[in-house]
């Protein structure tokens, strides 16, 4: 437990967290550009929650041993939570293709972050939510999406268990 606290409170855990969360940014930019997998206003979402995870690796890895590192923390929790929440709606959507099992055709940001404004190139969706484009050994890119949420969710859980622990 000693070496995992260790390892939680060091600048290299939360890059690994930061930098896990840009290479799923990147690869998501990578299905739409290259791919040409056009984003449904869910996988917009999805991005938005893992640029969640994004930023509390960095905020966190600014002073992984202060006090900073708890809104890191919460940051990293809600992020992946509403991604993992996500996720399994469009999981749910995509599994039973039914007329009225519909999302928005654009996103629903606050007026004062209209990040489908400033950054149309990441943020504005342009496919269906119905659409199943993609998937890697039996599992759909939404699934994968559940299993990244999921796995940040535990890691978030394994990395604060040790905080909780009797001192000694």
């Amino acid at each position: 437990m000693i070496g995992l606290t260790r390892f939680a409170q060091s600048r290299l855990a939360w890059y690994l967290l930061g930098g896990s969360a840009l290479l799923l940014e990147a690869t998501a930019l990578f299905f739409q550009y290259v791919m040409h997998l056009n984003p449904c206003v869910m996988c917009v979402y999805q991005r938005v929650a893992v640029l969640g995870i994004l930023l509390a690796g960095l905020l966190g890895s600014i002073a992984p041993k202060s006090m900073l590192r708890f809104p890191a923390y919460l940051l990293w929790i809600v992020s992946a939570g509403w991604g993992l929440m996500l996720a399994t709606e469009l999981y749910n959507i995509q599994s039973d293709p039914s007329p009225f099992a519909t999302c928005d055709f654009m996103p629903n940001f606050p007026e004062s972050l209209p990040l489908h404004d400033w950054l149309p190139q990441v943020f504005m969706p342009t496919g269906m939510c119905t659409d199943d484009v993609w998937g890697m050994l039996g599992l759909s890119m939404t699934q994968w999406m559940q299993i990244a949420f999921s796995t940040y969710l535990i890691m978030a859980v394994v990395f604060l268990l040790p905080l909780f622990r009797k001192a000694k």
